[in-house]
């Protein structure tokens, strides 16, 4: 209990810190949007985009989408936009997920700090890696450990598990994973859809997945949003839509989460992941178009 609530207290740490910053941005002016209250539209952008973040599906590339059909962003802002907005809702998701689902509190600290490890010591080896490279490897990746799944819940392979914890063995590979998935979230990669299939092939029940993959999550975003608020380099209003319409749709897509039977959020994760290997495979084949 005490490594969880030391957890808990890091992570509220790190979002106070960015709340702060942000704050502290506003009232000397380095904002970029003006300071004006934001819309309907941008706060519907928050509920919807970060709803589905917690389902799994991912709030990037869909924010990325609406913000470029309605040009409410310009290209140079959206990426500060998307860390600093997305941030305390992906923080929120942490807290909530931590507090309700029940999960081995070693080895959730474990993973997290391996997460975020990976994603500042794997970020020069990775930045070598050809982003379409990795983007069709891991949705052929995902695509096979999909198909798995879905052979599993048919009862044609064995099926995800039901633990909170790892064996040991398990713990070690999952380690490595969580580890490599850090670092691909510099190449823009979400880490989602992969922790909730390896898990769940590794034998642990894919609601203990949600705190690991989301405190692993805000903790980067924290973070880099801080960086990206001293910089200046976001859209102050559209960035505030994303969270203030943001955690209110947390709160409804973890009840959610949390209240369906283990069968049906097998299905729901299979789905996530079968949007996330095409999304990736996608756009790894458009990469290779000529321009």
């Amino acid at each position: 209990m005490t490594l969880v609530r030391i957890l808990l207290g890091a992570l509220v740490a790190s979002g106070l810190l960015l709340a702060i910053r942000w704050t502290m941005a506003t009232r000397r002016g380095a904002e970029r949007g003006g300071g004006a209250a934001p819309t309907a539209l941008d706060l519907l952008i928050g509920f919807f985009t970060n709803f589905f973040d917690t389902l799994g599906i991912g709030s990037f590339a869909t924010t990325t989408a609406v913000f470029r059909l309605f040009h409410m962003v310009p290209d140079e802002l959206i990426p500060g936009t998307l860390i600093v907005g997305h941030a305390l809702p992906v923080l929120t998701q942490a807290l909530l997920f931590i507090t309700v689902v029940a999960v081995d509190p070693g080895q959730m600290t474990m993973l997290i700090a391996v997460c975020v490890t990976g994603g500042w010591i794997g970020a020069g080896v990775v930045a070598s890696l050809s982003r379409r490279a990795v983007q069709l490897g891991m949705g052929c990746a995902l695509l096979v450990a999909a198909a798995l799944m879905l052979l599993g819940m048919l009862g044609q392979f064995p099926a995800g598990g039901t633990a909170l914890a790892f064996t040991p063995p398990a713990l070690i590979l999952a380690l490595v994973i969580n580890f490599v998935l850090g670092a691909l979230l510099t190449l823009g990669i979400g880490n989602y859809a992969p922790s909730l299939i390896v898990f769940s092939l590794l034998g642990m029940d894919p609601r203990a997945a949600f705190p690991i993959m989301m405190g692993s999550g805000a903790f980067v975003a924290t973070i880099a949003g801080v960086r990206f608020v001293g910089a200046g380099r976001f859209h102050w209003r559209a960035a505030l839509g994303l969270t203030v319409g943001g955690i209110p749709g947390v709160a409804v897509a973890v009840w959610i989460v949390t209240s369906l039977p283990l069968g049906m959020l097998r299905w729901l994760v299979l789905v996530v992941v079968a949007y996330a290997s095409a999304t990736l495979l996608r756009a790894g084949m458009r990469s290779a178009a000529p321009k």
